[in-house]
């Protein structure tokens, strides 16, 4: 009986003894800091953490085990990062860190990540601790314990939103000015420089001469000049076709000039002559099918003296004879080109009939004509899908209503216009385009695919796989991709790599007028400690677009500036 008494009073005391050494840890854990104290930073959809822990020497029981569990909590919920055990010097598993009793320790928490949500921006990184020695345990927080550990998260990576990639336009080819010519040729009997009738006669001779007529009548068309080139065949000497071109440009130069009289049209007339044709005699060598013509080239080829090269080819004599009645008599020739320009529609012009009339207006023109509309997204529309209704089959005008589409921000409707343009012609710039539809949907792996399809399109590759690499967090490769791009991504990602002075650069140089300009600009007065940079940019952001007071409110970037009443005079 005594002996029972005596264990029962000896478990007692081991009980109250363990329990006391419990409540003992519990006022040891308000002693225990923790490092460091500055604000998470999300990156590529994930919010890294670690952390330390410094216990002090006599407070750590040998034989009490921790669990501690840094936990990130928010409005509406919270999550949890993975838990970690610490041992006192006591305690038999020596797989934990363990801490001494007499000298105290630090506890390393790993570098751990969680998936980010936004609601995280505002928020609280508790720790939990769950304290045991033998059967006992209990447990509580850092918050029970009046210790804070850190606040909030900055995700100044989502600033550029689900739509950050840059789509391509299809490109008009409009040309308010087109330049046109008509050309005829006169061939001439051999040694002779007069026109003949029959030449005359001939439908090319007859057009120019129309030409001349229909230009000078059109309100949209000027008669800019006429070109007479007139030639000799190289046979013969050198001398007598030197003369002989020279009176072929003569004969040609009056014909036109007399046409333009009779037309009373202006144009000044320019005239040469080639006294011995070889370029024209080597290309019709080329197009022949004379059986020794590769050896006549070859001859051309050795020779430059026009002497030379005329006996070389005579000494032929069965390839020159057909030389000379297939392939000099077309050389012995002037021929007439008249110039001209088409003076297309003004701009006004094509403005007014884009909206009111877009019949009237060819694919090129009508294209052209949504550019005359800048910053205008509901007339740029309009305007694009005239086009694809009266040119449905041109990828231009299809993929150009999907970048309408995505610029006003529905990602779904952009994608399958660019689905649709894909199926007329898979362009490079189509191809980009589905790849921005894929990073907004954060399909990463697909829009890599397709960038690979869109080598040629432009600054747009290279805007598109620097967004990338943005939201996969190589915030380093991202920095390559945009090179000297003064784009709003570009001067984000110098912000993410902490070269503020160069974002500011960047910023300043962008000519957008958009709140999200004056955001990031305050953004970097707050890393730079300017106060004054800070409010006036905040200022301009929130006048531009409201909905950057509400963000600022709770923008760890601003954390010093909270209770600030200028701060809060720009976002409340």
């Amino acid at each position: 009986m005594k002996q029972t008494r005596f264990l029962l009073v000896g478990a007692m005391a081991a009980m109250l003894a363990s329990c006391g050494s419990l409540d003992k840890m519990k006022e040891a854990a308000k002693q225990i800091g923790y490092e460091p104290k500055d604000i998470l930073v999300a990156k590529a959809g994930k919010v890294p953490m670690n952390l330390s822990a410094t216990v002090p020497a006599k407070i750590w029981d040998k034989k009490v085990t921790a669990e501690i569990t840094p936990v990130l909590v928010y409005d509406g919920g919270e999550t949890a990062y993975p838990s970690i055990t610490v041992n006192g010097e006591a305690v038999a598993d020596n797989s934990n860190q363990t801490i001494s009793f007499t000298n105290g320790g630090k506890i390393n928490y790993p570098m751990q990540e969680i998936d980010f949500n936004d609601k995280m921006r505002v928020s609280d990184l508790i720790i939990r601790l769950k304290f045991s020695r033998g059967d006992e345990s209990f447990e509580i927080t850092s918050k029970e314990l009046e210790v804070d550990v850190r606040k909030g998260v900055i995700a100044t990576y989502t600033l550029m939103g689900a739509e950050s990639g840059v789509v391509a336009l299809g490109k008009d080819k409009f040309q308010r000015v087109i330049n046109e010519e008509q050309s005829a040729e006169l061939i001439y009997l051999i040694n002779k420089a007069d026109i003949r009738n029959g030449e005359l006669k001939k439908d090319d001779v007859k057009a120019i001469n129309d030409y001349i007529t229909a230009v000078k009548e059109a309100e949209n068309k000027n008669l800019k000049d006429v070109v007479v080139a007139a030639y000799a065949s190289p046979d013969g000497a050198t001398d007598l076709n030197t003369n002989l071109a020279s009176k072929r440009e003569s004969s040609a130069k009056g014909y036109i000039e007399k046409q333009l009289k009779k037309a009373k049209a202006e144009a000044n007339v320019v005239a040469k002559s080639t006294p011995e044709d070889w370029d024209g005699f080597k290309a019709a060598m080329e197009n022949s099918d004379i059986q020794d013509k590769e050896l006549i080239l070859r001859v051309l080829s050795m020779y430059t003296d026009p002497d030379v090269r005329e006996k070389e080819i005579k000494n032929l004599s069965a390839a020159y004879k057909v030389i000379a009645e297939k392939i000099l008599p077309p050389l012995r020739r002037s021929k007439i080109t008249v110039n001209s320009e088409v003076v297309g529609k003004s701009d006004d012009q094509i403005k007014e009939l884009a909206i009111s009339d877009p019949e009237q207006l060819n694919v090129e023109e009508i294209l052209y004509a949504a550019t005359l509309f800048p910053g205008d997204l509901d007339k740029q529309g309009k305007v694009y899908d005239a086009a694809a209704k009266q040119f449905p089959n041109d990828w231009r005008t299809v993929n150009n209503q999907g970048v309408i589409a995505y610029k006003k921000g529905d990602v779904a409707a952009a994608k399958a216009k660019f689905q649709a343009a894909e199926k007329i012609q898979a362009t490079p710039e189509v191809e980009n385009n589905l790849a921005v539809a894929a990073i907004a949907d954060q399909d990463f792996a697909a829009a890599k695919e397709l960038l690979g399809k869109a080598a040629g399109v432009g600054p747009e590759l290279d805007q598109n796989l620097g967004v990338i690499a943005l939201y996969e967090g190589d915030y380093a490769k991202a920095e390559e991709y945009f090179g000297a791009s003064t784009t709003l991504n570009a001067a984000l990602c110098k912000i993410l790599v902490e070269k503020y002075d160069a974002a500011l650069s960047l910023l300043n140089a962008n000519n957008e007028e958009v709140g999200l300009k004056y955001y990031m600009k305050a953004i970097c007065g707050a890393h730079k400690a300017e106060k004054d940079l800070v409010m006036d940019n905040l200022r301009k952001a929130t006048n531009l677009d409201s909905k950057w007071k509400e963000y600022a409110q709770k923008d760890m970037e601003f954390f010093k500036y909270f209770n600030d009443s200028t701060f809060k005079s720009i976002t409340e």
